[in-house]
């Protein structure tokens, strides 16, 4: 039954089918305990219950199954210890806990489990040492303990091993050395993973010895001495890592072994930064052609960049910073046309920077800072039309910027030319960078106005123009730049007066406009209240401000403070008068109304309990903080437990009635609710309008309990304040964005009136046990009359803004009516966000770039550059990292080394992965289809819920052919 998205828990029933010896219940939505009734299954040969989301221990009565030879219990939420009875399961063949919660130790009985092949725990909590007895499993093939807490030493029995093809210990705390004889005992090995431990010594030459092997990670530990010449035996080779040690002696000998590595014909990933390496990097490189990873950053290189490097043009990176490197930067650098980082930052590279580089047209990133280079930048740059960060800082370039790097319209992270001698004016076309993030021309020779178009760069948060010649004042249009945090226009011959407007820039966290020409008064409010948020030194003319700066106090003009005295009384007056008549006004037609329409609460719980204020305080413990879960624009949401009936776990939601709109969102949210009934709706039980123990109004809405928290907790845990032990993987978005947008379509389309949501986003989505998708917040929800079409549809509430910024539909900006379409652009937004891991409102997605136009660029070919970074960690994407956990006993040669430094490109992937990188591409294309600008243009609910559904079962089709 595996894979057909069932879910709930696993009956206790099962038990009776006593004749069962296949159980396959894979990726499905099971939650709860494993029942202890599997225990009479005593002719059970295999159990899989992986990628579900079962909870509580391992039963010890699975034990009881005594002819099982398959246990896999993998990507479940499973806590406790491996139970030490497992060791009695004398023919299990293949045992997978990983990706759990389990604690303790591995029990020293596992030992005991002599037919064992694959012994698979990583991505645990699990702590101490590795016992000695596991060295006795003499049949292992696959050892998996990575991402524990483990430490100690690996016992040199399992290093004996010699079957063992997979070999991942990484990310622990292991210490000790590598053995000398490692690739002679374990001559079987293909994938050895070891980094991000604490071992010690030198590299084992012996590792020749291991023909197979193709993945070899032994980075972020403390090894030291050289590297073995003898590597390029290892003629299967596809990534090899051993950045981040203490490797080499900063001489040239330090390079041997890339010599000898030209024979490895599969070599794609080489990465040897944060070492000792020194010396002359040998021009052997250029033999490694199949490259698309070379990464040697951090190390004492020295001499000039060796003749054909060119000739690797399958690289994607080429990470050469912080060395000795001299010399100029070869002009054929111009053939790495597949390049997307470049970086030669940090080291005495001089000369010309190549026109060539222009032809680079794929670069994403280009450091060449802190070097030698002179000469004038190159007009070819503005080439490079995906170029997003640039930094030629600390060097010695002369003559004008060109106005081509202005026009890169994708510079949206960095433009760094600071700390150069370049000259004439800032360039009017600054302001086509509507995307950058930080902006530094400091420190060179620029002269002229601060042209008015930087204004248009709405997303700048750091500007930095310091140390040049600058003249004019500050233009009036920096008061649009509504996220700028730095700003230091310092040392120029600036003049005229501080603008007013700087005041009203509420991020702004440091200003320095010392050591200009200002004059006039200092402002005090927005960053100028506090002295050392900005700096008006060496400014002669300057007055007022604040007391702490100690200037001389502005002149007072009398005559002009006369005539504006004048003016203020009598605006005082009029507005008084304007004032009364209103109030009277409203008075007069608030009791006519209400004599006509008495009021009334759309009460919904005619059918349910009624609840008191009382038995929510109780509920709640007073409403107290250990009870807060979370608080929206109208309230506060709070944990609770309901004695009167059975202790029921509930949701309650408090209105803030002072916030303006607050009732209206209460009515709004009750009449709703009334009309809906869905799966994947949360779930209201009453509500309550009373008042409190002080006699305030008091208004409240009493859900459903949902255990696991919002969709935006999962997707953003650190932001949120998070700490999730898993992440969600692809089919767990995927059916959460089917269960969304069938809970849209009810509403659109199966709802006796329809119903608009409109505010539809992440923590308005809730999540239960068995990550079942519910919608909730039903605030600010319109009611469609029968009479209108969907181009102009009515609503019978108005409750201020129709959504939360950055998922609220364009159309609503300029004041159109709710729609449903404007909930499709909504849910189109959420799906690009959850398969990009990117929010709409991030710095850089502003004026120009969006969220769906960045991902729109990029498909379908460079689909991974926007895909989740966790989604690639996870192995649900058959991507080269941590795929240990996917593995059958004949996938091993399918599977790929984890190599932390590097998520390079699509081409690494096999075929598995061309397979489900499709499947994404059509997901991101249904996000892309839902928010488009026009409304008219957008797929309805009912369309995009058929083809998320069909993209679902493509997936699991595939995994089923891979036999997951």
């Amino acid at each position: 039954m595996q894979g057909l998205s069932l879910s709930g828990t696993i009956s206790p029933y099962i038990g009776n089918f006593t004749f069962l010896r296949f159980l396959n219940l894979v990726d499905n939505k099971f939650y709860g305990e494993i029942p202890l009734e599997v225990g009479r299954l005593f002719r059970l040969r295999i159990l899989d219950l992986s990628n579900n989301t079962l909870g509580g221990e391992i039963p010890l009565k699975i034990t009881y199954s005594s002819e099982l030879k398959v246990l896999n219990l993998t990507r479940n939420r499973l806590e406790g210890k491996i139970p030490v009875e497992l060791g009695s399961l004398k023919k299990l063949v293949t045992l997978r806990l990983g990706t759990n919660n389990l604690t303790g130790e591995i029990p020293q009985s596992l030992g005991n489990l002599s037919s064992l092949k694959v012994f698979s725990v990583g991505f645990n909590n699990l702590q101490g040492n590795i016992p000695s007895e596991l060295g006795q499993l003499t049949s292992l093939i696959i050892f998996v303990i990575n991402f524990n807490n483990l430490s100690g030493t690996i016992p040199p029995t399992l290093y004996n091993i010699s079957s063992i093809s997979l070999f991942y210990t990484s990310s622990n705390q292991l210490s000790g050395s590598l053995p000398a004889n490692l690739g002679l005992t374990l001559h079987n090995l293909q994938q050895l993973a070891m980094g991000g431990n604490q071992f010690h010594g030198s590299v084992p030459v012996s590792l020749a010895n291991a023909s197979q092997l193709q993945d070899l990670d032994i980075s972020r530990n403390f090894l030291t001495g050289q590297v073995p010449t003898n590597l390029g035996n290892l003629n299967d080779l596809q990534r090899f890592s051993l950045g981040h040690n203490f490797l080499g002696n900063s001489t040239s000998q330090d390079f041997n072994f890339i010599t000898s590595l030209s024979n490895c014909s599969n070599l794609k990933i080489l990465f040897f930064s944060a070492n000792n390496f020194g010396g002359l990097l040998p021009t052997s490189i250029a033999n490694l052609s199949t490259l698309y990873v070379l990464g040697m950053g951090s190390n004492h290189i020295s001499g000039k960049i060796p003749i054909g490097v060119e000739n690797l043009v399958n690289l994607y990176e080429l990470a050469m910073e912080i060395n000795l490197f001299s010399g100029v930067i070869p002009f054929s650098f111009g053939k790495l046309g597949n390049l997307q980082l470049l970086n030669l930052g940090g080291n005495l590279l001089s000369g010309e920077i190549p026109t060539s580089l222009g032809n680079i047209t794929q670069l994403y990133q280009l450091y060449l800072d802190e070097n030698k280079l002179e000469g004038k930048i190159p007009s070819s740059i503005g080439n490079i039309q995906f170029l997003k960060r640039l930094d030629i800082s600390q060097n010695k370039l002369i003559s004008i910027i060109p106005q081509q790097i202005f026009g890169l319209f994708s510079l949206s992270e960095l433009l760094d030319l600071s700390q150069n001698s370049l000259t004439g004016s800032l360039p009017t076309q600054v302001g086509i960078l509507k995307n950058i993030y930080a902006l530094d021309v400091s420190e060179n020779k620029l002269s002229g106005k601060i042209p008015e178009t930087i204004g248009d760069c709405l997303s700048l948060e750091i500007l930095n123009l310091h140390s040049n010649s600058l003249q004019g004042p500050i233009p009036s249009s920096f008061a649009s730049l509504r996220g700028l945090q730095h700003l230091d226009l310092s040392r120029n011959n600036l003049s005229g007066k501080i603008p007013e407007d700087l005041e009203s820039l509420s991020v702004l966290q440091y200003l320095n406009l010392s050591f200009n020409n200002f004059e006039g008064e200092v402002p005090k409010n927005g960053v100028f209240r506090n002295a050392t948020t900005f700096s008006v030194v060496g400014n002669s003319k300057l007055c007022g401000g604040i007391p702490e700066l100690q200037l001389p106090p502005c002149p007072i003009q009398k005559k002009k403070q006369k005539k504006t005295s004048t003016i203020i009384i009598l605006v005082t007056t009029i507005s008084s008068v304007v004032f009364f008549m209103t109030i009277t006004c409203l008075c007069v037609f608030y009791r006519r109304k209400s004599r006509r329409n008495p009021p009334s609460m759309p009460f919904i719980a005619d059918k349910l309990f009624q609840i008191s204020y009382k038995e929510l305080f109780q509920a709640t413990a007073g409403f107290s903080q250990e009870n807060l879960i979370g608080q929206g624009s109208f309230g506060s949401v709070y944990r609770g437990s309901l004695l009167q009936h059975g202790d029921k776990l509930v949701a309650i939601k408090v209105l803030n009635l002072q916030q303006h709109g607050a009732s209206k969102s209460f009515f709004a949210e009750c009449k709703a609710l009334s009309k809906i009934r869905h799966r994947n709706l949360v779930k209201i039980l009453t509500c309550c309008s009373s008042i409190d123990f002080k006699g305030n109004d008091f208004k409240a809405l009493v859900f459903d309990f949902i255990e696991n928290g919002s969709l935006e907790m999962w997707l953003h845990p650190e932001e949120s304040g998070i700490d999730h032990s898993r992440t969600l993987n692809l089919l767990q978005r995927l059916l959460i964005a089917i269960d969304v947008a069938s809970a849209l379509n009810y509403l659109h389309d199966h709802c006796e009136v329809p119903i608009i949501h409109c505010d539809l986003k992440p923590s308005n989505i809730l999540l239960d046990s068995g990550m079942t998708a519910h919608v909730g917040d039903f605030g600010l929800a319109r009611f469609l009359t029968k009479t209108t079409s969907c181009s102009s549809q009515g609503q019978t509430s108005s409750i201020g803004m129709k959504g939360t910024i950055g998922y609220m539909a364009p159309e609503y900006g300029i004041g159109s009516e709710a729609t449903i379409s404007g909930d499709v652009y909504s849910f189109g937004v959420i799906l690009l966000e959850m398969f990009t891991g990117k929010r709409p409102i991030e710095e850089m997605f502003t004026d120009g770039l969006n969220l769906h136009n960045f991902v729109k660029a990029k498909l379908p070919r460079r689909v991974m550059q926007v895909v989740d970074p966790v989604l690639l960690t996870t192995g649900e994407l058959g991507t080269p990292t941590n795929m240990a956990e996917n593995m059958d006993d004949n996938d091993i040669d399918d599977t790929q080394i984890e190599i932390q430094e590097h998520d390079f490109s699509v081409e690494n992937l096999g075929s598995k992965g061309e397979d489900v990188k499709k499947c994404v591409v059509l997901v991101l294309e249904v996000g892309l289809a839902c928010s488009v600008e026009v409304p008219g243009d957008r797929m309805n609910m009912r369309d995009v819920t058929r083809k998320l559904n069909v993209i679902m079962e493509a997936i699991l089709r595939l995994r089923t052919q891979r036999g997951k």
